[in-house]
């Protein structure tokens, strides 16, 4: 908890606290990552400044962030001879209206606790799979990510591009109106209505062969009904045409086993019936004498029994056989009928049944297809109508939104010594006759995100006629520009966490103050972090941090200190001058910080308002 001590020192500063209700970030460890081994770092909750030489790792710490909030970090960052970077961030949650919704979602995910602390935990590893944990919790990336969203928004050195591309450009001004959940509504409509009339389509061009297809089936299934198939009926046909084919030689073999058991007259070889009951009258003799084999006795007359019935039935089998051909010749007909519906059908008749009961079901869906056709056409039509309503909405949100906007950006302009520039957010529609209708204009064409098509527009230059500001020239205008997009939003929004890697790229001692002024200002609302290299900016920092190299064996080591008093005065110098310290450079240092130190003292004043980023 140092950095709600640091929060106090800014007391001693005479700097109130400024943050009401929003979440701090109050410690970030990060192992692993780069040339950084393992460093701990405790943040102010003002503007905090990270310095440092080129390469020392200060960008680093940055993407720490952004790794910690996303989940993602590529292989190639971590550090040579670990399989896996550790990166956690402790974050307080004071009570306050804007936590209400993040703290919902922690609740209802079951990550709350009874402190008001939020602890992300994330193991990015080589192989595997990654490990993140909410307040000790594993959770998924997605999760991570929707909570990360509350937190903390990174502007890293290639969001200049970013702000380029005009559908960051949407995505800037649908945060400013809170239109993001509308246009979310929108998109889904449109996937729906491409969804509908993709099977619409397909339906359609089906319909041209749907005739001859139906024509087709009807005729496997009168086919196959006609046959009158009963699953099995093959193998009892076949069976049957076995026995028919083979009745003279069943007959003959029946005829014998009768004769061997019964006899006949005439016939010198003995029965073995009369063998056996000469057998059975023996051997009751013998039980008379011996009451022992009694058991054997009863065993004789059962097979005696046995025999008889089984010689009865032989002769009945016998006579029942009879060679017919016609009957062999129908069976014939009808196992040649089924063989050639299972070469068209099934291998079994099982399978030509079923095949039967898919036909019926295919022709159905004909029958249904006009209605389909109907249903769909219907469904579409209401897409398009509310589509085309919340497509006014959105566009009239957007176009409100966009005024309030460009006065925001300009104010904000104004206060980077940008009052020359003008800006506007351009919002217009392209006609398109099967697109959808806005209420009161012409039918539009439309994308996921609506019917509109945003562009900032800028003339940095009076005379100038407005741009899309993808031609602002200046890298140091463009940086200025981005500032003055973020000091906007952060009125409509409620991140509490700003994070600008390198803000100044391409921009000037003169202009560095000016953005070091507008950074402390963003901070009195916020926590602010900025990695910079002009003293002009690093002077306003609240919590001044340096980041170094150093060499421990055959590793290159990144280290994280606070710099206060001399040692801060020191880095500003070696800023100003280069490695080369001076006296001169040093007092030129001190006196950046005490100029800096007055000027926000000026701005606590009550009388000030937090438009002093102008003076």
């Amino acid at each position: 908890m140092q950095s709600w001590k640091n929060c106090r020192r800014l007391k001693a500063y005479g700097e109130p606290l400024r943050l009401q209700g929003g979440n701090l970030l109050l410690e970030l460890r990060v192992k692993d990552l780069g040339i950084i081994e393992d460093i701990s770092w405790n943040l102010d909750c003002g503007f905090n400044v990270i310095t440092g030489e080129t390469g020392a790792g200060k960008s680093l710490v940055i993407d720490a962030v952004e790794a910690l909030l996303a989940g993602k970090l590529d292989e190639e960052a971590i550090r040579h001879g670990a399989n896996e970077a550790c990166i956690e961030g402790v974050f307080a949650l004071p009570h306050g209206a804007g936590n209400a919704r993040l703290k919902e979602l922690l609740a209802e995910k079951g990550l709350g606790n009874d402190e008001d602390t939020l602890v992300i935990h994330c193991e990015l590893r080589r192989q595997g799979r990654s490990v993140f944990r909410i307040n000790g919790h594993a959770v998924p990336r997605s999760l991570l990510q929707e909570i990360g969203r509350f937190l903390v928004d990174v502007h890293g050195q290639s969001e200049h591009l970013s702000l380029l591309d005009r559908k960051y450009q949407m995505d800037f001004l649908d945060a400013y109106a809170h239109t993001i959940s509308l246009r979310q509504t929108f998109s889904a409509m449109a996937d729906e209505l491409r969804k509908t009339e993709h099977e619409l389509l397909e339906l359609a061009r089906e319909e041209s062969e749907s005739v001859r297809r139906e024509e087709f089936l009807r005729f496997q299934m009168d086919e196959i009904t006609r046959a009158g198939l009963k699953e099995g009926e093959d193998e009892e046909l076949e069976r049957e045409q076995k026995i028919i084919s083979s009745s003279e030689k069943l007959k003959a073999l029946s005829y014998g086993v009768y004769q061997a058991l019964q006899g006949e007259d005439g016939s010198r070889a003995p029965a073995a019936l009369d063998q056996l009951g000469e057998a059975v009258e023996m051997m009751k003799k013998l039980a008379d004498t011996d009451p022992a084999t009694r058991q054997q006795l009863d065993s004789l007359r059962e097979s005696l029994a046995g025999l008889e019935e089984v010689a009865r039935d032989i002769r009945s089998y016998s006579d029942r056989l009879e060679y017919d051909p016609k009957r062999l010749e129908e069976i014939e007909s009808r196992l040649a009928l089924i063989r050639e519906l299972r070469k068209k059908y099934g291998k079994t008749i099982a399978e030509v049944l079923d095949y039967q009961k898919k036909a019926g079901v295919e022709l159905e869906g004909f029958a249904h297809s006009s209605e389909r056709q109907a249903e769909l056409k219907g469904k579409c039509a209401r897409l398009r109508q509310e589509m085309g309503q919340l497509a006014g909405e959105l566009s009239k949100a957007r176009s409100d939104a966009a005024r309030k906007l460009a006065s925001e950006v300009k104010r904000e302009l104004r206060d980077l010594n940008m009052p020359q520039v003008e800006f506007e957010v351009e919002i217009k529609q392209l006609p398109d006759a099967g697109g959808i209708q806005l209420p009161g204009r012409q039918t539009c064409a439309f994308s996921n995100d609506g019917a509109d098509i945003i562009e900032f527009i800028v003339s940095t230059n009076p005379g100038e006629p407005l741009k899309p500001v993808a031609r602002i020239a200046s890298s140091g205008e463009l940086s200025r520009f981005m500032l003055a997009l973020k000091g906007a939003l952060s009125q409509a929004d409620n991140i509490p966490v700003l994070v600008f890697d390198e803000i100044d790229t391409g921009v000037g001692g003169r202009n560095g103050e000016i953005i070091g002024k507008k950074l402390w200002l963003l901070a009195r609302n916020r926590q602010v972090v900025c990695v910079t290299h002009l003293p002009q900016i690093a002077a306003f920092a609240d919590a001044h941090y340096s980041i170094r190299k150093e060499v421990a064996g055959t590793r290159t080591l990144s280290k994280l200190e606070v710099l206060r008093d001399r040692p801060r005065i020191n880095e500003l110098a070696a800023m100003l001058g280069g490695a080369q310290y001076t006296e001169i450079t040093a007092r030129n240092a001190s006196e950046l910080i005490k100029k800096a130190m007055g000027w926000k003292k000026g701005q606590n004043s009550p009388r000030k308002s937090t438009s002093g980023a102008r003076q």
